[in-house]
């Protein structure tokens, strides 16, 4: 168990948003990241949305709106922006599945960085693998994709958080350490619960744990109902926390959340556990980020 943890917060996430707790703007993103930050995040998960359809987005212009009003802000949060969209692929099924249907948003891994190379955060995601998500929408990372993201952030001086959903991503990790592609204390965040993905079950989340290379950091969340359970299950299993509006939207049955009630929620259940919840520049120091804006 660890006597203390860091609390990242996915503050919105690239799905639709269907409900209106969920920021959209740049401004309500960064005003619900900031809020997190005050209530107890260390690190704030950012993916942006388009304005008029609230659809994510991966406009460079409204990732560098978000991060100007978050670093002119007089708050303290490590910056972890998504490097994850651009990847869907939607076939069109039955016998004659290709060519793929219009709604696809299928970038070359050097082009989903763009935001990334421009801003330089301390921290960005990098998804590890492929999955399918719904029908014939399947999430795409070739690991050639993977390999050549990790090649370019590294190159960039940004801490890779590699997003694991299920046991296959980890084989991924495993070998980009092998070909020095990755510190030998990798960022690894397990993503439980996701349909097609890894299920949430304790059973499965020490599986993939057990599967760790030995001097990985790492962080767990669920989604939906499980996020705040998985708060208190997270550090039992040597892992740091995950919350926010990304993975679920409620604080309790029919009662919808802000991110910062998430965070301030997740905060209370940790130090009634007895876990510290770490402070921004001391994750600085034990993920060694670089802060280069």
């Amino acid at each position: 168990m660890l006597s203390e943890a860091f609390i990242t917060c996915a503050v919105t996430g690239g799905g639709p948003a269907k409900r209106p707790n969920v920021p959209v703007t740049p401004e309500e993103i960064a005003e619900s990241a900031i809020e997190a930050a005050r209530a107890g995040a260390a690190i704030v998960h950012i993916h942006v949305r388009d304005p008029e359809t609230k659809n994510g987005s991966r406009d460079p212009a409204l990732y560098r709106e978000v991060v100007r009003r978050i670093r002119k802000s007089d708050v303290d949060v490590v910056l972890n922006l998504t490097a994850g969209m651009g990847s869907n692929l939607v076939l069109a099924g039955g016998e004659s599945p290709l060519p793929a249907l219009a709604e696809s948003d299928m970038a070359g891994p050097l082009e989903r960085l763009v935001h990334v190379e421009e801003l330089r955060p301390e921290i960005c995601s990098l998804d590890c693998g492929s999955m399918n998500l719904r029908d014939e929408l399947v999430m795409v990372h070739t690991a050639g994709m993977v390999r050549a993201m990790a090649a370019r952030v590294r190159e960039l001086g940004v801490r890779p958080e590699l997003e694991v959903f299920d046991t296959g991503h980890l084989w991924i990790i495993h070998e980009l350490l092998n070909e020095g592609l990755l510190d030998d204390h990798p960022l690894i965040q397990l993503c439980m619960g996701i349909p097609h993905g890894a299920p949430d079950d304790p059973t499965t989340l020490m599986a993939l744990v057990n599967r760790l290379p030995p001097r990985a950091i790492y962080s767990a969340f669920s989604i939906g109902p499980m996020q705040l359970p998985y708060v208190a299950l997270a550090p039992l299993a040597g892992a740091n926390v995950r919350v926010g509006l990304e993975d679920n939207l409620y604080l309790s049955r029919g009662r919808l959340a802000t991110n910062a009630e998430l965070v301030q929620r997740a905060a209370e259940i940790l130090e009634r556990i007895g876990v510290r919840v770490m402070p921004p520049d001391e994750v600085r120091e034990k993920l060694k980020l670089k802060v280069q804006a």
